[in-house]
């Protein structure tokens, strides 16, 4: 029997993850964001560098409601907002392709350590400037001839990883 949500056996946790979006600005993306950071127990997503419109039908559809259960805010510098979050005690990871970046399964985490996990752009990636402020860049190995994911399920194959493979 196929069961609901309220049905499952999962227990809801909160972890202290912190979503940065940098440039993410489709709203199906956006939408898919909320979903997968409440169904992970993401404790904030902050959107940075581009205008957002939270009213999208699009956005809210994909979101199932989510959307009004994840806190989120939007950034007007996210320099500053992620050097708040270095300040607070956050680790500082960015989720890239880049010539220095590790394999996301190197990425060792308690699940209790605060820990902020950049996103970029669904063309561009993370900017230049935002990635040299990461303490750490890591990717998503993959086996075909694609480099790359969509970012909300790049953002699924990270949260998956963080927060059940130990």
């Amino acid at each position: 029997m196929q069961l609901t949500h309220s049905s499952t056996p999962f227990v809801k946790r909160e972890f202290p993850i912190v979503l940065i979006c940098d440039g993410v600005k489709g709203p199906a993306n956006i939408g898919s964001i909320f979903r997968i950071a409440e169904g992970f127990g993401v404790k904030e997503i902050v959107f940075g560098n581009a205008e957002i419109e939270f009213g999208s039908g699009r956005l809210k559809k994909t979101a199932r409601d989510t959307h009004r259960k994840v806190n989120y805010s939007q950034s007007l510098d996210l320099i500053d907002t992620i050097e708040h979050f270095r300040k607070e005690g956050y680790r500082i990871a960015a989720l890239e392709i880049t010539t220095n970046s590790e394999p996301l399964h190197d990425l060792k985490w308690s699940g209790t350590e605060k820990l902020a996990m950049i996103l970029g752009n669904e063309a561009h990636g993370i900017s230049e400037d935002i990635l040299e402020l990461s303490d750490r860049i890591y990717h998503i190995e993959l086996f075909g001839e694609n480099s790359s994911l969509n970012v909300a399920q790049a953002a699924a194959v990270a949260l998956y990883h963080l927060t059940t493979v130990k």
